[in-house]
């Protein structure tokens, strides 16, 4: 797959992880969230925020891989 294409489905994965991520803590944390002492919901709010950046490098880096060299 060329670098091109690979960087074009990248964008739209990236965009789609970002948008269902949100969804995904937003509805967590309407959740029993807000129960939880102030500690515990700092390690979970801190967690929901970061937690899109580890798929999404892996993305960026599978995105910005060289294309193969032609035999």
């Amino acid at each position: 797959m060329k670098q091109r294409l690979r960087k074009l489905l990248g964008t739209f994965a990236l965009l789609a992880l970002v948008l269902v991520w949100a969804l995904l803590a937003m509805a967590l944390a309407q959740g029993r969230l807000h129960e939880l002492p102030a500690v515990a919901q700092f390690v979970a709010y801190a967690a929901l925020g970061l937690g899109w950046v580890l798929p999404a490098g892996a993305l960026i880096w599978w995105m910005s891989r060289p294309d193969p060299e032609p035999d």
